[in-house]
């Protein structure tokens, strides 16, 4: 006989009731199952899954290999009950196109081998979720457990039954009709008493069936996280398990069923949470939920007779909870805990009928529509309120944890990469659609649409990476969007799109002063079918990230017959080009940007790139970076308007918590006054940035040049002045790493030399204002 152990987590001892001849199931695999007698010696041993309520589960160990096996329960069964026949069915099909399920092995019809028909599958080695907080994990993780989870279920109802060959699995139309017959025939042949509320809940499902009944798409039945194996490590969907119930119907059903757990009556034990379900951080919505699913599917997010679906959902995990308590009677039950199942199908049934008169929206959060000055589109508006749900719920509880790994790492050798949490929040960004906003033919919007978005993100130091929007990158793909080569932007634009690599742009150089950037000495020479580089550039951001792997370089191409301002080309450059040598990173008052790659001195000696990696043609350089300076300007000003946002709330908070002199710091005018001209400060920039943006829009960046120009002087000086006052409210504190604002300070002071200084600005500001006037003066005569 072989041996019984508990090798496998969430594994116990065989139970009595569903033993079965083990010498008999060894001797049937090792003449049917390909591998299972590779090694004669080892000794078989069999354990039992508690966990599931309905076909016995048994986890097998044969030396080296791993298997898990599932068989009907013994004993009287309901019927079209445990048709594990179709789980093998369904998941070969599922296997053959690459959807993630454990690999199906061998079927076993002969109920003489072990009692039951059973199959054998590979075991799949992972993370099962019981408990559907997650504890243990961070905010950031769980949220991506959530997401992949979600991702993974419209990926499965995105899959053409046909090419599946599961044509005949479910009998197709009239799906939602036959579930309710179906579920009402099996509660009343196991009910062991009447529950008004299940004849009730019944009878509003019959008569208040969707108009359409037709959608044929395949369904899992009990799609919920304990049914789902995940990557060890990674926040993975590896394998998806237990598809008894699965069958051609309507994905909603699936999809109200993965919903069940945020409307659960706390009478009902399940989860083991304490509190709220939704009230564990990191745990998405129910709208974000769908808002994902519906993106991935490509389908309106507005879902007809959602409530239908909820009730539906309710009504069949009250039947279920009837048949397990059912089988308990019968002693052919796995779980040890099957009679309390008694008590919860009256509740589960009432939730269903409170459900069934509720009115849903399964839109995201509310869209402000009231007029405005600068009005978003529609499109706009939705995005907005769908990047404010994602910053408070995701990226905000995610701050602490990337703060203390960019202190725990600032002087080690992985100062450069980035936490793991900021991926995890990538993907999640990058399935709800809200990924490269900043680009207006990607995503849709509008500069004044984007100048919103990137004002919300200013709010997070890190906020812009997690939706692709963060510097150098954004301009490096606008200049290879606008102006690369077909064949430059599918081996540098495409790959930066999705995030798999980063970038630099190298312009500033040593020793010349570059706000006149003809003075720019980096010599870009033709020779033959390359171009050589060689010179200094620094301030080149972004270099240090592990992930950058081009620059975009700013040279002199001297051509004698051009004037100063054609004479300069910009040329793509791999950084592994023998040559580039990354001299040292530059702090900005003392910090070193660790986090966004920092800003680096680079040298180019004798560097030799394809010719076919100059951008637009010899002499473009500067017209290339004025397209690409005009939006990139706007996406700064913006994110600085969000972080005078932030200033100004730690102002408040501290104003409010610390008293001084008997009184709160608040109650003393010079800091009332300081708040006041702060909050009157952001609106005024607010509002110039915004009319920059609507100018191009509506005009071009080249037709913007001053609103642009006047933005870039106005934003970073005065939210210098509000950081100086948050830090002044603070105290000591306020220089320290205990706040931001030492940080934020210095970054934003940096700004008013970044993109050119105050004073280039304010000269190209004064020269088309005496020329705007003259205009007018002319006109008027």
């Amino acid at each position: 006989m072989a041996a019984e152990a508990s090798p496998e987590p969430d594994t116990a001892e065989v139970l009595p009731q569903h033993k079965f001849d083990s010498g008999a199931l060894e001797a049937y695999l090792s003449h049917h199952l390909p591998g299972f007698a590779a090694e004669p010696e080892a000794t078989l041993t069999i354990a039992q899954y508690r966990s599931g309520q309905s076909n016995p589960t048994f986890y097998l160990q044969k030396g080296s290999q791993a298997y898990v096996l599932r068989k009907k329960p013994p004993g009287s069964l309901l019927p079209k009950a445990h048709k594990i026949d179709r789980e093998f069915k369904v998941q070969k099909a599922l296997f053959s196109v690459g959807f993630p399920v454990p690999k199906p092995l061998l079927y076993c019809s002969d109920p003489s081998v072990i009692g039951t028909e059973f199959y054998m599958m590979e075991h799949v080695q992972g993370r099962i979720f019981r408990d559907f907080t997650i504890p243990g994990v961070s905010p950031a993780e769980r949220s991506a457990i959530y997401v992949a989870m979600i991702e993974t279920l419209a990926r499965l109802h995105s899959l053409n039954v046909q090419s599946l060959q599961l044509e005949g699995y479910g009998r197709g139309a009239g799906y939602c009709k036959r579930q309710v017959s179906t579920w009402t025939e099996q509660y009343q042949a196991a009910a062991h008493q009447d529950v008004p509320a299940m004849n009730q809940l019944s009878d509003w499902l019959m008569k208040n069936l969707p108009d359409n009944d037709n959608e044929e798409n395949l369904v899992h039945g009990d799609y919920k996280l304990d049914n789902i194996v995940f990557h060890p490590t990674e926040s993975r969907v590896i394998a998806v398990l237990d598809w008894e119930l699965s069958t051609i119907g309507h994905s909603l059903s699936d999809l109200a069923h993965l919903s069940l757990f945020y409307f659960w009556p706390r009478s009902v034990p399940w989860i083991n949470q304490n509190s709220n379900f939704q009230e564990n951080k990191g745990i998405p919505s129910i709208e974000e939920l769908i808002s994902i699913y519906c993106h991935c599917r490509g389908i309106n997010s507005v879902l007809p007779n959602w409530n239908f679906f909820l009730a539906l959902a309710y009504f069949k995990m009250a039947g279920i909870a009837q048949g397990v308590y059912s089988r308990y009677l019968l002693g052919n039950n796995a779980s040890e805990n099957s009679f309390l199942f008694a008590k919860i199908v009256q509740p589960l049934a009432e939730t269903g009928l409170q459900l069934s008169r509720r009115t849903f929206s399964t839109t995201p959060p509310q869209i402000d529509t009231s007029p405005q000055l600068f009005a978003q589109s529609k499109t706009g508006q939705e995005v907005l309120a769908r990047v404010k749900h994602f910053m408070k719920r995701h990226i905000l509880p995610a701050e602490k944890e990337v703060i203390e790994f960019c202190v725990q790492n600032e002087n080690s050798v992985n100062k450069w990469k980035k936490p793991l949490v900021i991926d995890k929040l990538k993907e999640m960004a990058k399935a709800e659609g809200l990924w490269n906003l900043f680009l207006p033919a990607v995503s849709g919007l509008s500069q004044v649409d984007y100048a919103l978005i990137a004002e919300e993100t200013g709010k997070c130091f890190f906020a812009p990476d997690v939706f692709n929007c963060q510097a150098p990158d954004t301009g490096n793909m606008e200049v290879l969007h606008q102006y690369g080569s077909e064949k430059q932007k599918q081996q540098w634009l495409e790959p930066l799109l999705q995030g798999n690599i980063a970038s630099c742009f190298c312009m500033t150089e040593p020793n010349v002063a570059s706000s006149d950037a003809t003075n720019i000495e980096c010599s870009i020479q033709r020779d033959g079918d390359s171009y050589v580089i060689n010179g200094k550039k620094w301030w080149s951001s972004g270099a240090g990230n592990p992930k950058c792997t081009i620059a975009i370089v700013l040279g002199r191409t001297k051509n004698a017959s051009a004037t100063r301002y054609k004479q300069h080309s910009m040329v793509l450059v791999p950084v592994n080009t023998p040559g580039v040598e990354i001299i040292r990173p530059l702090s900005v008052f003392g910090y070193i940007d660790n986090f966004h790659g920092g800003h680096f001195e680079i040298h180019f000696n004798q560097v030799r790139v394809p010719a076919t990696n100059l951008i637009l043609g010899e002499g473009r350089g500067f017209e290339i970076a004025q397209g690409r300076l005009g939006p990139g300007r706007i996406h700064h000003c913006m994110r600085t308007v969000g972080l005078a946002e932030r200033a100004l709330q730690i102002m408040c908070d501290r104003a409010t918590q610390r008293v001084a002199f008997k009184k709160k710091l608040f109650s003393h005018e010079v800091v009332a006054h300081w708040i006041a001209e702060s909050r009157i400060a952001i609106e005024k920039i607010r509002l110039l940035t915004l009319k920059a943006a609507h100018s191009i829009d509506t005009l071009g960046s080249a037709a913007a040049k001053k609103e642009i120009a006047m933005i870039k002087v106005a934003a970073p000086r005065a939210v210098c002045k509000i950081i100086d006052r948050a830090i002044q409210v603070c105290g000591g504190a306020g220089v320290s790493q205990d706040f931001p604002l030492a940080n934020m300070y210095a970054l934003t002071r940096a700004l008013r030399l970044a993109d050119g200084p105050d004073e280039v600005h304010l000269s190209t500001i004064a020269a088309m204002e005496l020329r705007d006037q003259a205009r007018d003066a002319k006109s008027k005569m």
